[in-house]
C-alpha cells in the first residue's frame, strides 16, 4: 500500500472502540453489505462445523450466520473489544459462538481449521490485505467458502475531491480496484474469485449530518500521515461548500463502490515473484 495512505491502526481500533454503543444505528452502509452477502452465499451448499465471522463488529451477522450454518461453533473475530462485549451481549444461552480479540493479518487458529470465513467491509481497515488473505487461505480448509464485501476505489471521491480544492493532506482512505482483491485471492491460494461491484448513493441534507454519521460508524480519518492539527475554520468552511454543491439543493450525494466477492480454499500461496496463466486461456491466433 502507498505509505501516504497507511492506517494507524491504533487509531482504527480507538474510533471504532468509542463508536461502539451507536455502531448498529449508525452504519447503514455495514447494513447494505451484509445483506448483499448473504443473498450471494444462498446458493451455495456446505457442510460447515466452524464457521469465522471476520470484522464482526457488534455482530450483526454473527447471530444470521449461525441460523444458516445450525450446529456450527461460529468465532466473532474483532480487534476491538468493546465492539466484541456487544457481539458477545447477543447472543443466546445456548449459543456455539465464541468472541475472539485478534488481528486478522495474525489469527490465532489452527492451519484448515474453519470451513467459512465471512468479512463484511474489513479490507477498507487493514493496511496490507495480502497478510490478511493469506491468513485467511491458511485458516481455512480445502474447498472451504471465503466470502467478503468490500469498498472500491469510486468511493467517497466526493469528499476526498472537495479535500483536495482546499489542502494536499490525506483525508480519505484508498481502496483496491475489484480487480486487484481478485489478483489478492489468487496470489494467497484461494480458488476461483468470483467478484460483483454494486453501487450505494447515500445522500445528507449538509455536512453536518455527514460527518456526525461518519463518526457515529467509527469512519473517520485514521491515516497516519492525516494533518495532526486542528483544522481551521476557514480551510473546513471551504471544504464544505465544495462539498455541499455536490448534490441538487445544496445537498450532498456520496456515491459508494460495493465490492462483493467469494473464492474457494484449496491450494498453496504462489511463491514471491510466481506467475501462473491458466492454457485453457490463452487465445490461439488464427492464420
Amino acid at each position: 500500500m502507498d505509505t501516504r495512505h497507511r492506517l494507524r491502526i491504533a487509531d482504527v481500533r480507538r474510533r471504532f472502540d468509542q463508536a461502539a454503543s451507536g455502531f448498529d444505528a449508525a452504519d447503514f452502509v455495514h447494513t447494505v453489505t451484509r445483506d448483499g452477502l448473504f443473498e450471494r452465499m444462498a446458493p451455495a451448499v456446505i457442510d460447515a462445523r466452524v464457521v469465522l465471522d471476520l470484522g464482526c463488529a457488534t455482530g450483526s451477522a454473527t447471530h444470521t450466520l449461525a441460523k444458516r450454518f445450525r450446529g456450527a461453533t461460529i468465532l466473532a473475530v474483532d480487534l476491538s473489544l468493546p465492539m466484541l462485549e456487544l457481539c458477545r451481549a447477543k447472543q443466546g444461552w445456548f449459543s456455539k459462538t465464541s468472541a475472539v480479540q485478534a488481528d486478522a493479518s495474525a489469527l490465532p487458529f489452527a492451519d484448515q481449521s474453519v470451513d467459512v470465513v465471512f468479512a463484511n467491509l474489513l479490507l477498507p481497515w487493514v493496511n496490507e490485505p495480502a497478510e490478511v488473505t493469506l491468513e485467511v487461505s491458511r485458516v481455512l480448509r480445502k474447498d472451504g467458502l471465503f466470502v467478503f464485501a468490500s469498498l472500491g476505489p469510486d468511493s467517497l471521491l466526493e469528499i476526498r475531491n472537495a479535500w483536495a480544492g482546499v489542502d494536499d493532506c490525506s483525508h480519505v482512505n484508498r481502496f483496491l480496484d475489484m480487480h486487484d482483491v481478485g489478483d489478492l485471492m489468487v496470489r494467497a491460494g484461494l480458488s476461483d474469485p468470483v467478484l460483483d461491484v454494486d453501487r450505494l448513493t447515500v445522500s445528507y441534507k449538509d455536512a453536518d449530518d455527514l460527518f456526525r454519521d461518519l463518526t457515529a460508524a467509527g469512519a473517520r480519518n485514521s491515516l497516519q500521515n492525516r494533518n495532526r492539527s486542528l483544522v481551521g475554520r476557514q480551510r473546513f468552511g471551504a471544504m464544505r461548500q465544495r462539498l455541499e454543491n455536490t448534490g441538487s439543493d445544496g445537498t450532498i450525494e456520496l456515491d459508494l463502490e460495493l465490492v462483493y466477492g467469494h473464492c474457494w480454499g484449496g491450494r498453496p500461496p504462489l511463491p514471491e515473484g510466481d506467475v501462473r496463466i491458466d492454457a485453457s486461456a490463452i487465445a490461439v491466433r488464427k492464420r
